[in-house]
C-alpha cells in the first residue's frame, strides 16, 4: 500500500469573481504543478460536511470529515478541540469552552478581543482553583486574547448550553441558558453564570488591568465563551485504518482535532506550529517526515484568510505561490498525494459556503481531467463524493 499525504488548502473554493474573468481564484491561477497531478491522477467534487443548523462548514467538524470520521458520531465541539491544541490534558466528561478576554464598560462589550492582548498570564493565574459547588473552573491561556475554560465535574455537566459571546459590541454579554430542559443543563448554565460574575470581580480590579488602564489600553475584565463541548475518548486514525499518522500544522483547532484522533503532532526544533510565510520548509518536512508515517496531513490557513478579508487577487496568487512550492511533494515514491480544501470560503461574501471542493488524487489512476479547478474537476472520474467518504476512497486507491 501506498503512502498518503493529505494536503488541505484551508477554503479553497470560491465563487466566480467579475474582476476575475467570471473566474473563482483558482481558476483564474495559473498553476502548473498541480494541473499537471490532476492530468496524471484522478479528479473530482468534495461535498464538505457542515451540520445544517449551523448554515455552512466550519473548519472543526469539516478536518473531522476529512479525516474519516462521520461527525454526527463523533464530533465532540469547539472547546475540546481548542483545549487539545493547547495540549490540555481532558478527561471524560470534562466540560470545555473557547474563550476571549475581552473589554466591558457599564454593563456592555466595548471589545470583544481586549485590544488583542498579549500577555494575560497574571488573569489566568488570578482565575485559577475557582471552584462552585464542587465544579473546579480551569483557565489556560492561548494566543493572543484567546484561551480555553474547563469545567471538572463528571456527571454533573452538559454541554447543551448556550454563549455567553454575542460577537457583537456595544450589547451586554449574553447570559447562558440551558438549551433543553434538563436538569444538568439549567445547573450548567446557572454555575457558568455565577463564574462569569466571579471572574469579573477579580479581573476589573487586578492591578495589571489598572495598569493598562493607565497607560491607556483596554482592560481584560471579562470572559466570553462559546463552543460547549463535553470530552470522551474516540477511536484513533490509526486504529480505524491502521495507518501510523502525523499532522503538520500552523496550530489552533487544526491541532486539536488531529490530536483528538491520535494523530502525532509533528515538531521540528521543539516547535509545532508552522505557518505558511515559508513553504519550502512547510513541505520539505512532510516530505522529510512521511519516511517515518504512513500518513500526514498538512493544513495551509492563509488561503482562507485572504478569502474572509475579500482578497480575490490575494488569494489567487497565493495559490500560484504554493503551486510553485509543491515540487518536494510530487517527486516521492510510492505516496499518493490529495489536494483538497475543507469548505469553500467565498471572497465576495467573506464567509464559508456549502459549494463543493475540487480535489485530486495523484499517482494513483488517472482520468481525462487536465486543470485543477471547480469548473475541471466535477468532471472528473471521483464524481461527487461526500467529504466523509473520501478518505476511504484515498485507501482504496493506495492499495491498488
Amino acid at each position: 500500500m501506498k503512502k498518503i499525504i493529505l494536503l488541505v488548502i484551508d477554503g479553497l473554493g470560491d465563487d466566480k469573481i467579475p474582476e476575475l474573468g467570471n473566474k473563482t481564484p483558482l481558476e483564474a491561477a495559473r498553476t502548473p504543478n498541480m494541473d499537471y497531478l490532476a492530468e496524471k491522477g484522478v479528479s473530482g467534487k468534495v461535498d464538505p460536511f457542515w451540520f445544517k443548523k449551523q448554515h455552512y462548514p466550519r473548519s472543526d467538524s469539516a478536518h473531522l470529515a476529512l479525516f474519516g470520521f462521520n461527525p454526527k458520531e463523533n464530533y465532540l465541539g469547539r472547546g475540546p478541540y481548542e483545549a487539545a491544541a493547547l495540549d490540555v490534558d481532558l478527561e471524560e466528561g470534562d466540560l470545555a469552552f473557547r474563550i476571549n478576554f475581552a473589554t466591558i464598560k457599564n454593563g456592555k462589550i466595548i471589545d470583544r478581543r481586549a485590544g488583542r492582548i498579549k500577555d494575560k498570564k497574571p488573569f489566568v493565574r488570578a482565575l485559577q482553583n475557582i471552584e462552585i459547588d464542587g465544579i473546579k473552573f480551569i483557565v489556560e491561556s492561548g494566543i493572543e486574547h484567546r484561551g480555553v475554560l474547563i469545567l471538572k465535574g463528571k456527571d454533573k455537566l452538559s454541554k447543551e448550553v448556550t454563549n455567553s459571546d454575542p460577537k457583537k459590541t456595544n450589547i451586554p454579554p449574553k447570559k447562558v441558558k440551558s438549551k433543553k430542559d434538563t436538569k444538568k443543563a439549567k445547573y450548567t448554565a446557572k454555575i457558568l453564570n455565577q463564574f462569569f460574575e466571579k471572574a469579573y470581580q477579580i479581573l476589573k480590579d487586578h492591578p495589571k488591568n489598572k495598569e493598562r488602564e493607565e497607560k491607556g489600553l483596554l482592560p481584560a475584565n471579562y470572559i466570553l465563551a462559546r463552543g460547549a463541548g463535553t470530552f470522551k475518548k474516540m477511536e484513533s486514525f490509526d486504529d480505524k485504518f491502521n495507518l501510523k499518522a502525523g499532522s503538520i500544522t500552523g496550530g489552533g483547532v487544526y491541532k486539536g482535532v488531529s490530536k483528538a484522533v491520535g494523530m502525532d503532532i509533528i515538531k521540528k526544533n521543539g516547535k509545532d506550529k508552522f505557518g505558511d510565510d515559508n513553504l519550502d520548509k512547510k513541505f520539505n518536512l512532510v516530505a522529510k517526515k512521511i519516511e517515518d508515517y504512513n500518513f500526514i496531513f498538512c493544513h495551509i490557513k492563509k488561503i482562507d484568510n485572504l478569502s474572509h478579508d475579500g482578497d480575490f487577487k490575494g488569494k489567487k496568487d497565493f495559490l500560484e505561490k504554493i503551486d510553485r512550492k509543491l515540487k518536494p511533494l510530487m517527486v516521492l515514491k510510492n505516496t499518493l498525494l490529495i489536494i483538497t480544501g475543507d469548505h469553500s470560503t467565498s471572497c465576495i461574501k467573506k464567509e464559508h459556503t456549502t459549494k463543493p471542493l475540487p480535489v485530486l488524487i495523484y499517482d494513483g489512476e488517472k482520468d481525462k481531467v487536465k486543470n485543477f479547478s471547480e469548473k475541471d474537476c466535477k468532471e472528473g472520474k471521483l464524481g461527487k463524493i461526500n467529504q466523509v467518504n473520501l478518505m476511504e476512497k484515498t485507501i482504496e486507491i493506495a492499495k491498488s
